[in-house]
């Protein structure tokens, strides 16, 4: 959409040179801007208009007797956006055909009749003149704007400031929309409250369509209808580390949409996007220093740990009460192929937001503890009193996390895991770990969102780091032959042996379920015994496949 800095066509008409002039057609394109001003001798001068010129003109260059010709004339122009058209029509024509008139309202084209008593220079140079004080205005207009701005930045004054600057200098409707903090401003004066209903549910539609505007880094323009009538909106994205924040709306429902306004939104734009690196830089060093504080709490380094008991209080931590730690891993789902480093710097955006979440619900519930970050993970150190409701206070915790972070962001898929309950701070080592395994572990044996160490059953001990040797051994002299035998003729007989211990050994179940005729169950079974060199009728080979199984899963 094109805008153009310039006086409308109704300023042009209060000017001195046009007292005797008057619009004889397209009354509803009084607003339109004249940027510049053209005198028309030759009919094919619409390959050299450009959009918001006026184009000057007498009856005699026109076809006095073809209709057809002079609408023509009127939609070439109307076609390439020109502001408007002035004509004189006396002495060369008593009047122009209603019919011309008439395609000229349905156009919205205004136009306008010249006295024969003026010259069309003199126009030319009166409109270009009033052009050129327009645009040494809104230059003027410009820079205090912008000192406003800075006033607001060196004062330390709010965003909402900002909005209201734009509001009251572009004369039009504001909205700013923030995505990760979901705030929103709005400065929508003067409005009834149906419009500004319509007009907050146009910046919600603008967020769930799935047209991917919402991601794009430039300025985006269209008409919508409000009111009842279709009016321009202009979205600037607030774009910062190559990522959008948020966008700030307005519609031209009081006055044009043009160059100035622009200029503002943009300014704003930039000023905004100040605002929200100072918030994420100051959010940055404390997640910081809660997460070197948390590092230190969990090290193996007894000093390090010592040394952050020492600084316990300084969080609010009490020593002697009962903690918990929950290590929350989350990943984006992107459309199409992100680099790495980019990659690292959204993510890191997103956990920064995702703390935000988390200490707003620990606020709310009046939970005691911190919030860290480590790599894409987040970390979330829980105190309690006394073990009175723990477990339904941490349940409901959980659940407030996963639907605020699933609501907020559409494209994050987030796991918690959440270690067991230990009694004094000195422990806290012990629920990281714990949790650390049940997040590590849980990942691959369930598709819950939140799972607890205590519900990892054998896992508990399979999980544990030391064992991961003897783990690896005991798979190799077991299932490892089996599953070997499977890649190499492409047999199912792990797929087999799962069933088994899924049915107990019903033969006749696992022929239903793996769709296979008995005998050929009761042969696979044979296999299976024949291979591993075990028997499924004896019990310690039995447990000895069933952990097998389940060591499968964790390597």
């Amino acid at each position: 959409m094109t805008r153009q800095n310039g006086i409308s066509v109704e300023d042009m008409l209060k000017l001195e040179v046009m007292e005797n002039c008057d619009i004889i057609a397209g009354f509803k394109g009084i607003r339109n801007t004249v940027s510049r001003v053209n005198i028309v001798a030759d009919p094919d001068i619409f390959d050299w208009v450009q959009n918001g010129e006026f184009l000057l003109t007498t009856a005699y260059s026109i076809a006095k007797d073809d209709i057809e010709s002079q609408k023509e004339l009127i939609r070439n122009a109307s076609d390439k956006k020109l502001a408007g058209i002035g004509i004189k029509v006396s002495p060369y024509l008593n009047s122009l055909p209603q019919e011309v008139l008439k395609y000229a309202d349905e156009l919205n084209f205004p136009m306008i009749d010249i006295h024969h008593s003026i010259p069309l220079s003199d126009i030319m140079m009166a409109v270009l003149k009033e052009i050129f004080n327009k645009q040494a205005s809104l230059l003027e207009r410009m820079e205090k704007v912008h000192e406003r701005f800075m006033e607001v930045i060196l004062e330390g004054k709010s965003i909402g400031e900002v909005v209201q600057i734009v509001n009251e200098n572009i004369r039009n409707p504001v909205v700013l929309k923030l995505k990760l903090s979901n705030e929103t401003y709005s400065h929508l004066d003067g409005l009834g409250d149906d419009t500004k209903k319509e007009l907050f549910q146009d910046v919600r539609g603008f967020y769930e369509a799935k047209d991917g505007k919402s991601r794009t880094k430039r300025l985006y323009e269209n008409r919508i209808l409000a009111n009842g009538k279709f009016v321009n909106r202009m979205v600037m994205p607030i774009v910062l580390k190559d990522d959008v924040y948020g966008h700030i709306f307005t519609w031209s429902t009081n006055t044009p949409l043009g160059g100035f306004d622009l200029s503002i939104v943009e300014s704003a734009s930039t000023i905004i996007a100040l605002f929200i690196l100072q918030e994420l830089t100051v959010k940055e060093v404390e997640i910081g220093y809660r997460s070197e504080f948390f590092e230190d709490l969990i090290s193996v380094d007894f000093k390090r740990r010592k040394k952050a008991l020492e600084r316990a209080h300084f969080f609010n931590l009490d020593s002697s009460a009962h903690y918990v730690v929950e290590v929350m891993s989350f990943k984006l789902k992107f459309e199409g192929e992100k680099d790495d480093e980019y990659f690292f710097e959204y993510l890191k955006n997103y956990a920064n937001a995702t703390v935000s979440v988390i200490e707003e619900i620990m606020n709310y519930m009046n939970l005691n503890g911190i919030v860290s970050t480590k790599l894409n993970g987040v970390q979330v150190l829980l105190g309690f009193e006394n073990r009175e409701n723990l477990e339904s206070r941490l349940d409901e915790f959980n659940s407030c996390i996963i639907d605020s972070l699933e609501e907020k962001f559409k494209n994050m898929d987030v796991r918690i895991g959440v270690g067991r309950i230990y009694e004094g701070l000195d422990k806290v080592n012990k629920s990281f770990s714990d949790a650390l395994k049940t997040i590590r572990t849980g990942k691959e044996l369930t598709d819950k969102k939140v799972i607890t160490f205590e519900e990892l059953g054998i896992f508990k001990i399979l999980c544990q780091d030391f064992l991961t040797d003897e783990l690896e051994d005991f798979y190799n002299i077991t299932l490892k032959p089996l599953s070997d035998y499977d890649i190499k003729k492409s047999t199912e007989l792990v797929k087999t042996l799962k069933a088994y211990f899924k049915y107990n050994g019903n033969l006749t179940r696992m022929s239903e379920h793996l769709f296979t005729h008995y005998n050929t169950i009761l042969y696979r079974v044979n296999r299976i015994e024949e291979i591993t060199g075990m028997k499924l009728d004896d019990e310690n080979d039995r447990l000895n496949l069933e952990i097998a199984l389940k060591i499968s899963q964790l390597l």
